[in-house]
């Protein structure tokens, strides 16, 4: 007789119901269950995601960059719930309220600056990064409108660059999983050569690869006078396009060239900020100001949706007029939710009474030591390093001519080696990434190194 089957689990149970009725983002769901494990979470508790049969994660990607101080996070919980007793919503059309009103004066306060340019000074309220993404765009490209300067219709991206995947995001997008299928429904941007180091050539420093794109940037310019109303690029570090790296100094090259030529310069530091990258704002490490800041992501701690545009006084002047055509009339239900923004508040809280970027530091220099000896293996191309961000290039036999091609699927097998070993591990491509939460201690980072290496290794014997 065959014998009965084993009893489903608690984990396997939720996994049922979920395959029965969700459809997950990012994802080819014929891949769920056997190619594509699938993890039911019941909890958080700091760095760690807990499953319903009680096996431990190490969050070792911060739930897609959001998680800044951990899981369940007592302060920013409590803040939350605290303003859910006061108010939980109201339009923000005709309407305040005081959380809004203080998270843009503290936002307004942080905010890079940049001698000799007036600061940012206002706060647009969006849902999340492509929502925040969009209404930069919309605000760059009505402004030029509003002063009759209609030629003004381009906007210019970096090539290998990701701000999210609603269709005016993905039009300055320049990633083809994302962006190929969708190309007839795109604007079309101009898309620049990336600053990324690690295309520099062979003996080209970072600084000196940035200084060649900032280069074929003006040339940009020049070739569309008067045409471009904004350049769009994520500071120091284009994350979806697998943590590639680049010198600050192309920051104020692109800054430049914006002010030459009358063009707005647009941040996504939708993943950049908060103390990503060893300082509050990217933009910070090259001494520059943008004409519009997105954020998201971990502005709420990773508790909540909420982005925030941040733009110039000069900007929103342009929109005050007797017509309400020549207003800004985006809008979102929830834009400057008050739970939100409470959670905000809280999370900035946290960054004023305690030194998170000087204990930030600390642990990227700890992930610093224990990521350097990768550099040796024998399928890692490149480690590079921004903060509290470290990736590994995996091709085979570490030369950057010849990458595992896609159907290797290296990432795949990395993902699902280290999940084995309770550490989440999300590739990008065949890039490897560290981004944990900032309450990561030491013996936290040692698992992780140590998986990352069996990981590696396991993933290179699939192929």
């Amino acid at each position: 007789m065959l014998a009965d089957p084993a009893p489903l689990t608690l984990a396997d149970q939720w996994r049922q119901r979920d395959l029965a009725v969700l459809w997950h983002p990012c994802t080819q769901m014929r891949e769920h269950p056997e190619t594509l494990p699938l993890l039911p979470i019941a909890r958080g508790e700091g760095p760690w995601l807990i499953d319903h049969d009680g096996h431990r994660y190490l969050d070792a990607v911060s739930s897609w960059w959001t998680n800044l101080f951990g899981h369940a996070q007592p302060r920013i919980g409590a803040a939350i719930a605290q303003q859910a007793t006061q108010l939980e919503q109201v339009m923000l059309a005709g309407f305040s309220h005081e959380p809004a009103v203080r998270l843009a004066e503290r936002l307004l306060a942080i905010a890079p600056r940049q001698a000799g340019r007036d600061p940012l000074a206002k706060v647009f309220y969006a849902d999340n990064g492509s929502a925040g993404v969009e209404v930069a765009l919309k605000m760059a490209f009505h402004y030029f409108r509003n002063r009759g300067e209609n030629h003004r219709t381009r906007f210019v991206a970096l090539e290998n660059g990701y701000h999210g995947e609603t269709l005016g995001a993905l039009s300055v997008g320049d990633i083809p999983l994302y962006r190929r299928v969708y190309a007839p429904l795109l604007t079309e941007a101009l898309f620049a050569p990336s600053p990324d180091a690690y295309l520099a050539e062979p003996g080209q420093s970072a600084a000196q690869r940035a200084h060649q794109a900032a280069d074929a940037l003006a040339t940009l310019f020049d070739q569309h006078p008067g045409e471009i109303c904004a350049v769009i690029l994520e500071p120091r570090l284009q994350c979806a396009g697998g943590m590639r790296m680049y010198d600050p100094v192309y920051l104020q090259r692109a800054r430049a060239l914006c002010d030459a030529n009358g063009a707005f310069l647009i941040a996504d530091e939708i993943a950049t900020g908060f103390g990503r990258t060893g300082t509050m704002f990217a933009c910070e490490q090259a001494g520059v100001m943008p004409d519009l800041l997105c954020l998201s992501k971990g502005l709420t701690g990773g508790f909540l949706p909420l982005s925030a545009v941040l733009a110039t006084q000069a900007l929103y002047d342009a929109f005050l007029d007797d017509s309400r055509e020549r207003a800004f009339l985006h809008s979102h239900s929830y834009t400057g939710n008050p739970l939100a923004c409470a959670a905000a508040l809280a999370t900035l809280d946290i960054f004023a009474d305690e030194d998170v970027i000087a204990r930030n530091r600390s642990t990227a220099e700890v992930m610093r030591t224990l990521a350097a000896p990768f550099a040796d293996h024998a399928h890692v191309a490149d480690v590079r390093q921004a903060g509290m961000v470290v990736a590994f290039e995996l091709t085979r036999n570490g030369d950057k001519r010849t990458p595992f091609p896609a159907e290797a699927r290296i990432g795949l097998h990395a993902y699902k080696a280290a999940l084995k070993r309770g550490v989440v591990l999300r590739p990008l491509g065949n890039v490897l990434y560290w981004m944990p939460p900032y309450c990561v201690e030491d013996e936290h980072l040692d698992l992780l190194a140590l998986t990352t290496l069996a990981a590696i290794d396991e993933a290179i014997a699939c192929a």
